[in-house]
């Protein structure tokens, strides 16, 4: 069974959403508060993290920048429609997804499933082709793991899966539209900035220059360009 933490202060809503979920196959734990979520976390490190925005305590944010020092797993927020919600500084603290309360529960599972799909490693045995390299850059897409002049890049699956399609149109330019289909999940409405806020993410894990980027550039009014010479160190 693959297993979700659930973060949520209102005990009625909590309880619907741990009983639904329990229901279609998820083992879910669930906390109040940030109250021992971080020591929990770091042990179990579960499939999918769910943070209610608003929380007695750290709220939201707060635990989501404690917990992106080490889990790499989805991480979906829960916000009330009355509450403020600042989607851009959600997803630049690590955030993959978000839903409104009241959440209908089958919105919420077609969420996390659509998470766990692009988070899930190949299953594949080790074949030619599945690590990929531009000079000091290596991708292994079996293991999911980035490493940069040696140094292990901790991605989250998201930005992961942002790194590697990039890759694997190196020299090409990759349009938002095709981006927001494929791993977003939905269609770009010309407005929506959650592919510039991952891509700014990955620039700074990537030591790219965030004024004047050269490794991946943004192509204005079309895409994102992953630069396949870019990558031997200075």
């Amino acid at each position: 069974m693959k297993t979700i933490v659930l973060v949520e202060d209102d005990e009625r809503l909590a309880e619907l959403v741990c009983q639904y979920l329990q229901n279609n196959h998820f083992n879910v734990t669930r906390f109040a508060n940030g109250q021992g979520l971080i020591e929990h976390v770091r042990k179990a490190q579960p499939d999918v993290m769910i943070l209610d925005v608003m929380l007695p305590g750290d709220d939201g944010f707060m635990l989501c920048r404690q917990l992106r020092q080490f889990y790499t797993g989805p991480l979906l927020f829960m916000t009330a429609k009355s509450e403020n919600f600042d989607q851009v500084l959600g997803l630049e603290i690590g955030a993959d997804d978000y839903v409104v309360k009241p959440v209908e529960p089958r919105v919420l599972l077609a969420r996390i499933n659509a998470l766990l799909r692009r988070s899930a490693p190949l299953s594949a045995p080790v074949r030619s082709g599945t690590v990929i390299s531009f000079g000091n850059l290596s991708i292994d897409k079996l293991s999911r793991r980035v490493h940069l002049s040696g140094e292990d890049i901790p991605l989250t699956s998201h930005e992961f899966d942002m790194l590697c399609l990039l890759a694997d149109n190196a020299s090409q330019v990759v349009e938002r539209t095709t981006l927001y289909k494929e791993l977003i999940g939905r269609e770009y409405d010309g407005l929506d900035r959650s592919a510039d806020v991952r891509i700014s993410r990955l620039r700074k894990k990537l030591k790219d220059d965030p004024q004047n980027p050269f490794r991946i550039k943004t192509i204005w009014g079309k895409g994102f360009f992953f630069v396949a010479d870019a990558w031997d160190d200075e």
